[in-house]
């Protein structure tokens, strides 16, 4: 699958993977690339992210907000989230995305942030943010029987807080396309 790097580069996950294997020093890279070769994509990103940890590589707030949405693609996000947020930022200023869901994150009623109906029951949790622009994307979920959040989100939602109407809707596989059109539509606006 293919989408956008922070300088709206077209690339697939494999170049991406290899971007985030590069940040650490050669031995640890050498693993993470080995855990993509092998289908080992969960074990790779828990890698990645102790050893951004333990060898204090600080990251930008972009390059924080790609990686979870790799752990959101492989299934990982929630156990990485508490270790991805303890990594070092790197204090440049970095005009792109910021990661912006926390442990307290109180989700917002889908038609709060939109009118497309397939919202109405949904909850939908802010989770990243383009700082330039302002649009936010969001993952939309049901709320379960026992008041929890589903584990997966039923959709990728695009918004400008405040405006329910310039949304746009991405399926639960589009994590990377609606980071994508995040991207896109801040350098269209």
């Amino acid at each position: 699958m293919a989408h956008t790097d922070s300088l709206g580069r077209v690339i697939d996950e494999a170049t991406q993977w290899r971007r985030f294997a590069a940040l650490l020093p050669p031995a640890d890279a050498a693993g993470i690339v080995d855990c993509w070769d092998i289908g080992e994509q969960e074990a790779g990103l828990d890698r990645l992210v102790a050893g951004l940890l333990e060898h204090q590589v600080p990251i930008s707030d972009t390059v924080r907000a790609e990686i979870a949405v790799a752990a959101e693609v492989w299934g990982i996000r929630t156990a990485l989230a508490p270790g991805l947020g303890r990594c070092l930022g790197d204090h440049r200023e970095d005009t792109g995305l910021r990661l912006i869901e926390h442990a307290d994150t109180v989700p917002l009623p889908g038609s709060s942030v939109g009118t497309d109906t397939a919202l109405a029951d949904l909850l939908v949790v802010p989770w990243i943010a383009c700082t330039r622009c302002g649009r936010v994307l969001a993952r939309a979920h049901n709320r379960e029987p026992w008041g929890d959040l589903s584990y997966h989100a039923r959709h990728y939602v695009l918004f400008v807080p405040g405006r329910s109407t310039s949304t746009a809707l991405f399926a639960t596989d589009s994590a990377w396309g609606a980071l994508t059109e995040l991207r896109m539509s801040c350098v269209q606006a």
